[in-house]
């Protein structure tokens, strides 16, 4: 397992297992599997409501708690909660979080900031994150807080890269974390069904998925893969025994699009700041 240092120091897992979409039993049997076979980093967030799946699964592990990265996502409708950073700490069974996130730039994005640089300072969170935060918003916080975030996560594949936001990210020393880093939802067969990555898959005596992964590390991404199929999860750690070369990269650079599999919009972001999840489900 490799680590990337964050711009305040804090060191970071470039490859964790990621939950969205699971549901609590199989977030806790993934993230206690996915630990027993050497990840050390995991991702989850309030509105996939397994936190305390993941909890469970950390704590039946067997790993010591300091060695594992733990990386969560604050809820629109819990940033003007004064207790949200405590309850998610409760539900995590957790004395601090090492990366907590702002899940989306709803309008009351900004008491959400606080409450992070809050927590940050009170040594309830090691590290600061924005998920999410494209264009506009990444600015403004740049521009209204002079406490930076250390990650910021984001659609990231080989067909959309992020070459936009990367000019601010590599300026500030901001790490990506990649979401859909196999393409998304009715794309990750055509990314790796493509050309490029099967002739990479091959070279290497590597699976597609393999390669894709691969590529995120060789960018500076961190990759959060999730699954609740033990060989997958394997094998998703299962890429550092090689590398890509340049000229890999340049051929897997001729797989960027520009485009985006999800867009979000403005009507979207204000459904998100009135949902509000349930967590009798955990």
């Amino acid at each position: 397992m490799k680590e990337f240092v964050l711009n305040n120091g804090v060191k970071m897992p470039n490859v964790g297992i990621g939950t969205f979409l699971l549901e609590p039993k199989d977030a806790e049997n993934s993230v206690r599997e996915a630990l027993k076979m050497g990840y050390r980093m995991i991702d989850t967030a309030n509105v996939y409501v397994n936190e305390r799946a993941v909890g469970r699964g950390i704590k039946k592990s067997g790993v010591k708690r300091e060695d594992i990265f733990v990386s969560t996502k604050l809820w629109s409708t819990e940033y003007e909660n004064p207790n949200a950073v405590d309850e998610t700490l409760e539900r995590l069974g957790l004395d601090y979080i090492d990366l907590l996130f702002l899940h989306q730039p709803t309008r009351n994005w900004r008491e959400g900031y606080k409450q992070l640089i809050k927590a940050y300072k009170e040594g309830k969170i090691r590290a600061i994150g924005i998920s999410n935060f494209e264009g506009e918003y990444i600015e403004d916080v740049l521009k209204e807080f002079n406490v930076k975030p250390q990650v910021i996560q984001v659609e990231c594949h080989p067909f959309f890269p992020q070459d936009e936001l990367r000019k601010i990210t590599e300026k500030e020393d901001i790490r990506i974390m990649s979401w859909y880093p196999l393409g998304g939802k009715g794309r990750t067969g055509e990314l790796l069904s493509n050309p490029i990555v099967l002739a990479l898959a091959e070279k290497y005596n590597k699976s597609a998925a393999q390669i894709v992964l691969k590529w995120h590390i060789e960018m500076g991404f961190i990759v959060i893969p999730g699954s609740k199929n033990a060989d997958h999860i394997k094998a998703n750690i299962d890429i550092y025994d090689f590398a890509l070369t340049d000229d890999d990269m340049k051929e897997m650079a001729k797989l960027n699009k520009g485009e985006r599999r999800y867009t979000r919009t403005e009507a979207a972001l204000d459904s998100f700041a009135k949902w509000q999840p349930t967590y009798e489900k955990e």
